[in-house]
């Protein structure tokens, strides 16, 4: 393994870096990589980053993924049987520095057994600017959230389409980076068509606060990606490029699956 790289800690603010290009009128494209699901996956991180990402989600494998579907699952297992540990991902992207943020995502069962305290410091060493813990409440958050503060770790939070008012009002305060959109209830993983709850989500988000919206579940292709872009600030695509992996397919058509999103957008937009 090469020698340690300065991911320059705490100077990366995903909220500030999303809210830019959004204000500037780009579409966000957020792909997701499951750490360890190949040998050479931090080859497809920078892949997809080339392709037109606008920051990665970092999948820390967890082998009772509880929000995630089947392909997810399966690219963590992989991953798990292909020997990655989250202290051996997070060492990994050490390693390198990238050009957009990375968003770590994973369960707090793991954060608990790693510890708040450590695991949020090697986020942070690791070059990541924000963490996604699905279930994680946010009412029993504090020592995550004081912890990931101190080391300069956005806290993104994952807004349902049945969430109340009241507690989404909640929940855009307490989120950090983006709020994440969900585009229906249930697990991830592709679908053949979107649920418009994920527009009408997205609008009542937008009513009460100016984060970057940002929707994910099922987002398979550049149609995908373009209709939920219509109501949001863009999306999030996780297993399809994951099923590509899976499949056997290369690195390289990941990436032409994430460019030709960031095509559609463009285009549409």
């Amino acid at each position: 393994m090469s020698d340690l790289v300065d991911n320059h800690i705490n100077t990366r603010s995903l909220q500030a870096e999303l809210t830019a290009k959004r204000d500037s009128g780009r579409k966000l494209l957020l792909p997701y990589v499951t750490a360890g699901v190949v040998a050479n996956w931090m080859d497809c991180v920078e892949a997809v980053i080339e392709a037109g990402a606008d920051a990665v989600e970092i999948g820390i494998p967890f082998s009772d993924p509880a929000m995630d579907g089947p392909t997810i699952q399966q690219a963590s297992v992989q991953a798990l049987d292909n020997g990655i540990t989250p202290h051996g991902a997070l060492s990994e992207l050490r390693t390198r520095e990238f050009a957009v943020p990375l968003i770590a995502m994973t369960y707090f069962n793991l954060v608990f057994r790693y510890g708040n305290e450590r695991f949020a410091s090697d986020l942070a060493a690791a070059g990541c600017a924000a963490a996604i813990l699905p279930d994680l409440p946010f009412e029993l958050a504090g020592e995550w959230q004081e912890a990931a503060t101190a080391h300069g770790i956005e806290n993104v939070l994952l807004a349902a389409p049945v969430s109340s008012d009241e507690r989404l009002a909640q929940l855009v305060e307490r989120t950090r980076g983006f709020v994440y959109t969900v585009s229906t209830m249930g697990t991830t993983g592709e679908r053949a068509e979107l649920d418009n709850a994920a527009s009408i989500l997205s609008q009542r988000v937008k009513a009460i606060s100016d984060l970057p919206v940002i929707i994910g579940f099922g987002i398979s292709n550049p149609e995908h990606a373009v209709s939920a872009a219509r109501s949001s600030d863009g999306v999030i695509v996780a297993s399809a490029l994951m099923r590509t992996l899976l499949d056997g397919g290369s690195i390289d058509q990941v990436a032409s699956q994430v460019s030709a999103m960031r095509v559609a957008l463009d285009e549409a937009f």
